[in-house]
């Protein structure tokens, strides 16, 4: 055995480097804290899997491949998977949905917030920042809260939406009214929904960012932020986020709270939780408000700022740490 390790200590030694790299490697993935490789990485590896091609009821296969990466990618961050599936124009569709919560067994949570993004496209498109970015940025937050711990009877539900594209957008048979319309119905109280819908693309180009009639002066003209919106009847939670938000990353940042005739305010999936009663708003970076490449097939993976993203996303998981009451571990 002497005889062995004398003559073969190099590749002893190389054995055993391996093994330590292996394990810090384990060990960094697996903390919570944990951003790496790195965050941009993740979420534009992330946005090339859901959204280099067309995905929806019209493209059902690609639909099928964006959903099994979302299930796949959650299942590998050791959540277990809750599927809401029902039919639309004669087809199978679901939401996928996993959560986590501090709350005694078998006991409804006290409050709910959701954290969404609808992961189909637009026909003709693929979708990379409609919705492809919200959805990464969703499957990150997952994975970087994946062991906090929320006030007791909070949870978090983080949920992946079919069909929030025409022709199903605010019809019945659109995920997240669906979604929605089952907490309605099984009492749940959600107090807030927080749905992310263009987050990827960001200017620091003057005059980049066009904004509804009547803000023009309120706003900025460059679209450098991420902007917090919804209706009046959200306008409590948009303050509230917003705050969290400022106070945990520099990234810049505005909020909108207006009436629903307002070009864009209601314009995504928080518009089904409105509509039953819930506070809820959206997450944009505001899409055809200043991304050239809405809905058109031009919205490929090649065009998002996934550096921006990655701050962004850092932001928000503070800021959902904040508002459902983490306990620091």
């Amino acid at each position: 055995m002497r005889k062995f390790a004398r003559s073969h200590w190099k590749i002893l030694i190389a054995i055993l480097l391996a093994i330590a790299l292996a394990t810090l490697t384990l060990e960094t993935d697996s903390a919570p804290s944990a951003s790496g490789p790195d965050l941009s990485a993740r979420l534009r590896a992330h946005v090339t899997a859901i959204a280099s091609q067309e995905h929806n009821t019209a493209t059902p296969r690609a639909l099928e491949q964006a959903a099994r990466h979302i299930e796949t990618t959650l299942q590998g961050y050791g959540y277990r998977l809750r599927r809401q599936e029902y039919q639309a124009g004669g087809q199978k569709v679901r939401n996928i949905e996993v959560s986590i919560a501090n709350t005694a067994p078998g006991a409804k949570p006290e409050r709910i917030f959701i954290v969404g993004a609808h992961y189909d496209s637009a026909r003709g498109a693929p979708g990379a920042n409609d919705n492809g970015s919200g959805t990464a940025a969703v499957l990150e937050l997952a994975r970087l809260l994946k062991t906090m711990q929320p006030s007791r009877g909070t949870e978090i539900k983080f949920v992946f939406f079919v069909n929030e594209e025409p022709p199903w957008f605010m019809g019945e048979e659109m995920g997240s009214m669906q979604h929605a319309r089952e907490l309605k119905k099984n009492g749940q109280n959600v107090e807030g929904a927080l749905i992310l819908e263009t987050v990827g693309w960001y200017s620091q180009a003057q005059n980049s960012q066009k904004l509804p009639p009547g803000l023009e002066k309120q706003y900025p003209s460059t679209g450098n932020f991420i902007a917090f919106v919804g209706t009046l009847e959200s306008s409590a939670l948009v303050r509230q986020a917003l705050a969290a938000f400022r106070a945990q990353s520099d990234f810049p940042a505005e909020g909108l709270a207006a009436p629903a005739h307002v070009m864009g305010v209601t314009l995504s999936d928080h518009a089904s939780y409105n509509r039953h009663g819930y506070p809820a708003l959206m997450i944009t970076d505001t899409a055809f408000l200043r991304y050239p490449y809405y809905h058109t097939a031009e919205d490929t993976p090649d065009k998002l700022d996934y550096t921006g993203m990655a701050r962004v996303v850092k932001g928000l998981a503070r800021t959902i740490e904040s508002l459902a009451g983490a306990v620091k571990t």
